[in-house]
């Protein structure tokens, strides 16, 4: 059995409210009793993208686990390229930040669905053809992560910027059954879809928590004032995922 942490869209904007969300769920993660196998980081780290940005997520971003991070729209490749993963110069800064991560038998491939400048998503044709590579030389189970959602999930202000041309991603995904669910971000809410027919995942934002048009009015619908969130995937030995929300508790005042 493994445990995956799931933890999306910190939106580091070096406001110290942001950094406290931060610091909260890397604390409490870091602190749990029982074994985290890695961490999965699903995009928007930094709020402008600025390297000063990328520095305080750097520094607060430390868990005692393998983790892996790939950029979202609020990102900049060539800021996250050099703070994040400490790639200088010889890099194509603006060349899609695509990572795997292989542990107990698992295989996390991170795809990067960012647009520079753009907020809606897109996976590039190397972005997919490196994704059949991971898939096709995987032995065991996979699990696919990026930022967008690739359909819709009730939330209008982000279903309209989500992954555009999913059955591209649909068509590598089907070919390779042994990919067991898709993770994403970009929604600030927990949610769970099904793609390609396999499961998907939205995680709980750090920064912000995004409402149904059922539950406000406001736009943008984000609440600031609900706690920050994270999710623990437990995958069993049978290869069957399944998925807890947790949000941290209130802060006594």
């Amino acid at each position: 059995m493994l445990t995956i942490a799931h933890v999306s869209d910190v939106h580091i904007d070096g406001s110290a409210r942001s950094a406290e969300r931060a610091e909260r769920v890397v604390r409490h993660l870091s602190g749990l009793p029982g074994p985290i196998d890695a961490v999965l980081v699903t995009g928007d780290i930094a709020d402008h993208g600025t390297a000063e940005e990328y520095e305080i997520a750097h520094g607060l971003l430390r868990f005692p686990y393998p983790t892996i991070i790939c950029p979202g729209n609020h990102d900049s490749r060539p800021e996250f390229r050099k703070v994040l993963l400490g790639e200088a110069g010889g890099t194509d800064g603006s060349a899609a930040i695509n990572q795997v991560l292989r542990v107990g038998g698992l295989t996390v491939a991170l795809c990067d669905s960012s647009i520079p400048g753009r907020d809606d998503g897109h996976l590039d044709e190397e972005t997919l053809r490196w994704l059949t590579e991971i898939l096709a030389s995987a032995t065991g189970p996979v699990l696919v992560g990026m930022h967008h959602q690739p359909v819709p999930v009730g939330v209008p202000y982000v279903d309209d910027i989500r992954l555009r041309e999913p059955e591209r991603l649909e068509a590598v995904l089907r070919a390779h059954p042994r990919v067991v669910a898709l993770l994403v971000g970009h929604v600030h809410t927990p949610a769970s879809t099904v793609f390609a027919g396999l499961p998907v995942y939205v995680a709980p934002g750090v920064a912000s928590t995004a409402l149904l048009p059922q539950e406000t009015t406001a736009h943008p619908p984000l609440d600031f004032d609900l706690p920050p969130g994270f999710a623990l995937h437990v995958l069993s030995d049978d290869g069957r995922l399944t998925s807890h929300a947790r949000v941290m508790p209130a802060l006594d005042m």
